[in-house]
């Protein structure tokens, strides 16, 4: 039928033949969403199938069009440029003395890293986003709406510069920590108290791949105290598989660094809430202390957004294919990864996400092979840390991402010796299990 119509175009049809021919491929109209998402034999019976994801929460139809349209329209400037300008002026001429044109100093705001913003906010149907110069910079921020003596719930298991920096406050602020495992409701409903101020998950859990039920979560704290803010690291999954404010969280955090980003070339945090108190806090902070990202990473991060929901679902193809050859691998014990029906917390998975990225975790047998001679063995899957590129990496916890982890607590979580974490990329699905099943016989 397109065809058809880009034919009758070129021969000078009349309006009639063209509206005949066109007219049933209709794909534009005049929602605000740009297009018509109605049409089920066009978009298929359901988003799983679109997606590959069957079985799981369905992903938003819109969320191609939010990542490419939201926060930016080229017409609300003078020469309407398609994609947002790099504004990397760090000052900006005011007309009167403290009257400007809505910036002053690019650290308290700048035109290309508001786009972004906004971008973000649409993303995870949130109100307002904030974005910092790393992850780090973002948890840190949020930390510091806290004062001495206030009390904080982590999940046991999380990324390890969460919990280094959350172990360092305890000793040099005085703020308390608890860390518990948040897969069992009653180890968090044992631990709330009158002074806790911040329930802080991770789901997928970095780097054991728990998952925490976030509405069950938000509703135990709140329940306890309304007051109290329930905080979720969304970086394993982004807004385009998992949307946890949705699920009852105050504040959604994220390493863009990682999936958001996806090319292995930019440092960025962000935090996104619908809460207007808590983001005229978390603004007045990001202002006070600095830590925010240059206008030309926000533009970059802004630009890989475009096309997170063509990269998240070959992540989570690739992702399921190698966990799913690794399982049956005579020198794999065992397997993690939420899309395994093996996986403890399967089913939870699919109701609470739409789906998963590239990151799963494995254990060597003991003494099937040698942890280290097989990630130099990898050819395709790089030895280094970090995860979300469109490149595979690989890692040992252990000794790199998680050391800072007291050892007795890495023993109890599982994070031994011969656990391998690696984050898969966009490789050519047979190669990368290539690549695996010669680097696990030859280690």
């Amino acid at each position: 039928m397109t065809f058809l119509c880009l034919l009758a175009f070129s021969r000078g049809s009349t309006k009639s033949i063209l509206s005949r021919l066109c007219q049933p491929q209709r794909l534009f109209s005049s929602s605000p969403l740009l297009y018509s998402t109605s049409d089920k034999k066009m978009n298929g019976n359901s988003n799983e199938t679109i997606n590959g994801n069957e079985g799981w929460r369905a992903v938003d139809k819109n969320f191609a069009t939010a990542a490419i349209h939201a926060g930016y329209k080229p017409k609300d400037f003078s020469h309407a440029p398609v994609i947002p300008a790099i504004t990397l002026s760090t000052t900006f001429v005011q007309d009167e003395p403290a009257k400007h044109r809505g910036y002053d100093y690019t650290r308290s705001g700048n035109p290309t890293r508001e786009v972004l913003e906004k971008t973000l906010a649409a993303l995870d149907k949130g109100k307002h986003a904030i974005c910092f110069s790393s992850g780090l910079a973002a948890s840190s921020t949020i930390i510091q709406l806290l004062t001495a003596g206030d009390h904080i719930v982590c999940i046991d298991d999380v990324y390890g510069g969460t919990g280094r920096l959350f172990r360092h406050l305890a000793k040099t602020k005085g703020l308390l920590v608890d860390f518990v495992d948040f897969t069992d409701p009653n180890q968090l409903k044992g631990v709330l108290k009158s002074n806790t101020k911040i329930v802080w998950a991770e789901t997928p859990s970095n780097p054991t791949l728990k998952i925490v039920d976030i509405a069950k979560v938000a509703e135990i704290a709140h329940a306890f105290n309304k007051d109290i803010v329930v905080v979720v690291d969304n970086t394993f999954l982004t807004s385009y598989y998992q949307l946890p404010l949705e699920l009852g969280a105050d504040l959604v955090v994220y390493s863009l660094t990682k999936y958001m980003n996806g090319h292995s070339d930019v440092l960025m945090g962000a935090i996104v809430t619908k809460n207007e108190d808590l983001h005229t806090r978390l603004s007045f902070l990001q202002n006070a202390i600095g830590a925010v990202p240059s206008p030309f990473d926000c533009f970059l991060v802004n630009r890989s957004l475009k096309t997170l929901h063509v990269r998240m679902p070959t992540h989570m193809k690739n992702g399921l294919a190698v966990a799913k050859f690794l399982e049956r691998h005579p020198k794999v014990s065992k397997v993690l990864h939420p899309g395994l029906p093996s996986h403890s917390q399967h089913q939870l998975a699919m109701k609470q996400a739409s789906g998963h990225s590239g990151l799963l975790s494995f254990y060597i047998k003991e003494g099937a092979g040698s942890p280290t001679k097989f990630l130099q063995q990898l050819k395709l899957f790089s030895l280094a840390e970090s995860l979300g590129g469109y490149e595979s990496l690989s890692e040992i916890p252990a000794s790199m991402t998680h050391a800072s982890v007291p050892p007795e607590l890495r023993v109890k979580l599982g994070i031994t010796d011969n656990f391998i974490r690696l984050s898969v990329g966009l490789e050519g699905e047979e190669d990368l299990l290539k690549d695996l099943d010669q680097a696990l016989n030859n280690c």
